[in-house]
């Protein structure tokens, strides 16, 4: 097997990451919110009914931006439900996921979340363009943060709320390009709808920070047309575009899924390249981000199967929805993911990893039982807690294998990130199935001396996982052998692994 090699260089870096890139989704699906992180009367259930052994979780994680409350759900969200007396608010069909949603976790309940997991947990609201608009947009933006002195944020002040929410980030709608959206509309629809939007929530606020809707995929057929389109009415009022992408393997095909990561880069680079002709073409000094605010591996394919599979006068409350169980090869992949935002660190902003809890999810809980990690639980853990600091321009020089889906792709995904103290962590995922790969770092003017850690999440059979039963059957492990030799790195990645070495 040919040694995989690249540079590290402070001279030549990438970006900052900005700490809203290990954002999570909070959605009203499934049993996300109903059981996962809200379960009144569970063992570990605090006084507002917020599970303790999931709030430990994910502090664990390392979350930051949670963006709430959908996604598809937020389509035919009347925010007015989730407010005051949780015994008062109304039970509504939820046509996005076919369930009832009963309400009783809401506004409040989701700041109260937030500041439970820490200051580091920033809130990121959407608002409903699907089935509503301009209105009601401010009108939820009043009651989150206006201090007091009018009807709505007196309202607030009423219902138990007396400091203002202070939600700085807000997504105008979800998803709008997507005919299974809830008031799915047109580019120019929506571009002006987002405008309009836009435009008045900084009348009442300059200082919002807004994300419009990108495309819900690469492979929509209106996608780039839909960006143009979109920015073209909206540019001078937002700051972030929004995209969405979920991975599966298809027909059995795990080489072309362990090289998903080459689609979500390619995805990445042609939204900014969309962004920056729009703003030449207007003229503009401006620079618009990205917020990629929904990310994950996903089985799609098994749910769309499913999705018929029940009666359409049953609309249950908190369905079993979407509950993924990730083995080895999902972290795998689910970690180049992660190494492919940070690449691109300098445009992409903000990141939500949909969703937190049961749902495609790194945490798992049972109903009156336990809470545990999944395997993506530990990539994520990881490159939240090592990853912070400036990106560093990794260009490797690797073995290649050829896929189906993504041609000609490299067996070594990798980056690197250097902290504020000068210790700098590699990322690094090897893609080969059966082989490992030798791996040589050369790292001039780092000033690194030693080796801190190499730990791999691999395993021998790569569909291991962990359940109810084996909650701990995959973690991550020590690897050996790593070494500074005249200065440079000298590792072996295992086979299908995900790689974290901190060097000092």
């Amino acid at each position: 097997m040919r040694t995989a090699r690249f540079t590290l260089d402070p001279a030549f870096t990438v970006g900052p990451v900005d700490p809203r890139l290990f954002g999570s989704f909070v959605e009203h699906l499934g049993r996300c919110v109903h059981t996962g992180i809200h379960e009144p009367g569970h063992p570990a259930a605090d006084a507002d009914g917020l599970r303790t052994d999931v709030l430990d979780l994910v502090r664990e994680l390392g979350v930051t931006a949670i963006r709430y409350p959908g996604g598809n759900f937020v389509s035919g969200y009347k925010w007015e439900d989730s407010v005051g007396p949780a015994e008062d608010r109304p039970r509504r069909l939820d046509l996005a996921w076919h369930s009832t949603e009963t309400n009783r976790f809401g506004l409040s309940e989701y700041i109260a979340f937030l500041r439970k997991i820490g200051p580091q947990a920033e809130p990121v609201m959407a608002v409903n363009l699907g089935t509503r608009g301009v209105a009601e947009a401010l009108e939820l933006q009043e009651y989150a943060n206006h201090p007091a002195g009018t009807a709505l944020s007196d309202l607030r002040v009423a219902h138990g709320d007396k400091d203002p929410f202070g939600i700085r980030m807000w997504c105008l709608g979800n998803e709008m390009d997507g005919p299974w959206q809830t008031g799915h509309k047109t580019a120019e629809e929506y571009g002006r709808l987002a405008a309009e939007t836009a435009r008045a929530m900084r009348q009442q606020d300059p200082g919002v920070e807004l994300v419009a809707c990108g495309s819900s995929g690469q492979s929509m057929p209106t996608f780039a047309a839909w960006e143009a389109t979109v920015l073209t009415e909206t540019y001078d009022l937002v700051d972030h575009i929004s995209l969405h992408a979920y991975y599966e393997p298809h027909d059995g095909d795990l080489d072309s899924f362990l090289a998903s990561a080459v689609d979500m880069e390619s995805f990445i680079e042609n939204v900014v390249a969309t962004c920056d002709h729009v703003g030449a073409k207007l003229k503009s000094k401006k620079r618009i981000n990205l917020s990629f605010d929904e990310w994950n591996v996903w089985y799609m394919t098994r749910w769309q199967e499913r999705a018929t599979d029940f009666a359409q006068d049953d609309w249950p409350e908190a369905p079993r929805l979407l509950e993924d169980n990730y083995s080895v090869t999902d972290a795998v992949v689910f970690g180049s993911l992660l190494i492919a935002l940070l690449r691109h660190a300098d445009r992409v902003k903000i990141a939500c990893l949909a969703q937190l809890v049961n749902v495609i999810a790194p945490i798992l809980t049972e109903p009156g039982g336990p809470a545990w990690r999944q395997t993506t639980f530990f990539p994520f853990a990881q490159a939240s807690r090592h990853g912070r600091g400036e990106v560093l321009d990794v260009r490797v020089d690797s073995p290649t294998y050829e896929t189906d889906r993504y041609g000609t792709a490299d067996l070594l995904h990798a980056t690197a990130v250097r902290a504020d103290d000068g210790t700098v962590t590699v990322f690094a995922v090897n893609r080969s199935r059966t082989e490992p790969l030798p791996l040589e770092v050369a790292l001039g003017g780092l000033g690194l001396t030693s080796v801190v850690e190499h730990t791999a999440l691999a395993d021998a059979d790569p569909d291991a996982r962990n359940t109810l039963a084996a909650p701990d059957r995959v973690v991550p492990h020590a690897v050996g052998g790593t070494a500074l030799t005249d200065g440079g790195l000298e590792a072996v990645l295992e086979p299908l692994s995900w790689n974290v070495i901190r060097l000092a």
